[in-house]
Parts: C-alpha cells; structure tokens; sequence
C-alpha cells in the first residue's frame, strides 16, 4: 500500500517585538525626513556666477566670442534696491564689473545722494557680457541671457528694482513705450516696484535729464523709508 504523505509541521508565526513606548496594535510614527538647510541669497548669487563660469564661461550666445570678461553682478546679497543696466561697457568688460567708468562714477553719485552707499545696493545688467561697440543686446542675446537676472532678482528679492534707462525699462517689462512716458512711475515686477529712470550715461550726454532722475530716486528713497531732503542733490546741476 502506498504511504500517506506527512504534512509538515506548521511555522509558528513570528513575532516581531514592539519597540519600548509604543502599545501593541498602535501606529508607529515615521522618522523625520532630514531637513536640508535653507540657501541663502549669497549662496543662490554664488551658484549663479558659478554656473557662467562653468567650461570657460558661458557660451550661451555670440556675446562669447568678443567679451573679455562676464560681469555677473556685484552687491548687497539682501539689498532691498537693485539697479539693472543693460550691459557692460569697455571699462566693465575689462575690470569684470559692473558700472566702474564714468557712467558707474555718476551712479556712485546718485546712489549717495539718496543716503545710500553702493555696498548696499546691488547692481547688474540685462545682459552679461559687453555687446561690441556698446551696442544694444540683441533679442537672441537677451534670450539667452535672461534667466541669470531672473534668478539674481529671485534671489535677493527686493523691495525695489531701478531700470536705468530705456532699454532696460523696455526688456524687463516687455514693452515699446518711451521711458520719457514712464520714467517716475512704479510698475509691479516679480513681487517688487520697478522705477524707469535714465542711464547714467544718458545723463553724461544730457545732463538738462539730471533734475527728472533725481526726482526719480526721492521717489525711490521716500518708498524705502529714507529721507534723502537732506542728501546731495548734485547731480542735478
């Protein structure tokens, strides 16, 4: 006769021990996940003029092949004013900075005429590398450069940004009006004011505009809570 197979024995079932101060039948809570600490705005600056100088530097555009130096930006990582140009000129392109010729020695000027020193503000350019001949950035240019402002503005979140002159009124706010139509009035952008005044080197040219731009800055001045009746109003003679 054929032999019945022998069933094997049942495992008893595993009891995984409960953890001390937790109930048996109770849900346990999950470790934390690990925080990563916040980037500051220095930190989120230093990353943005580390990735144009990755390779080489950037090669995102023609700009490349005629620039001696990519000027990022220079500042107060916390300013609540930024000042935007349109781009490097000969003396920048040179020295790697922004506004350091006879345009940057005016804004000096405009700067602490409002009670300010330019180591509190932050200054930067539409574009980052000089244009040849100091012509205007071109579209493809802009475009191409466009999301290292962006990410500047993101980082430093000011309170207020000074567009200096037309081109750069007209790139950030997407728009073909004249600056002479707009200059002394606050427009919304990126969660700050915008004030389109003129370029220091406009004013350099005109020096009759000098009175209207430092209109503008009282304006500028008087919304950050800073009483500049007092301060220099030499660049309007």
């Amino acid at each position: 006769m054929a032999r019945k197979p022998v069933s094997a024995p049942l495992a008893e079932p595993t009891t995984v021990p409960t953890p001390k101060g937790v109930q048996r039948g109770e849900a346990r809570t999950p470790a934390p996940e690990p925080q990563t600490p916040p980037v500051s705005p220095d930190q989120k600056l230093r990353l943005i003029a580390q990735d144009l100088s990755a390779g080489g530097g950037c090669q995102n555009c023609k700009l490349c092949k005629t620039r001696k130096n990519i000027v990022v930006g220079e500042g107060n990582p916390q300013a609540q004013l930024v000042f935007v140009g349109e781009g490097p000129g000969e003396q920048e392109d040179v020295m790697g900075r922004p506004f350091v010729g006879k345009a940057g020695q005016l804004l000096d000027k405009m700067i602490e005429a409002m009670g300010l020193k330019r180591e509190q503000v932050y200054i930067a350019n539409v574009v980052k590398c000089r244009p040849p001949g100091n012509r205007n950035p071109e579209p493809d240019e802009i475009l191409a450069c466009s999301q290292y402002l962006d990410r500047q503005l993101d980082a430093i979140r000011p309170q207020i940004i000074v567009a200096l002159g037309k081109f750069a009124m007209q790139t950030l706010l997407n728009t073909d009006e004249r600056i002479t139509q707009i200059r002394g009035k606050f427009r919304a952008y990126r969660g700050a004011k915008l004030m389109p005044t003129y370029h220091p080197a406009y004013l350099l040219r005109n020096p009759e505009s000098k009175r209207e731009a430092w209109e503008d800055l009282q304006a500028v001045a008087r919304e950050l809570g800073i009483d500049a009746t007092g301060g220099s109003s030499s660049i309007a003679d």
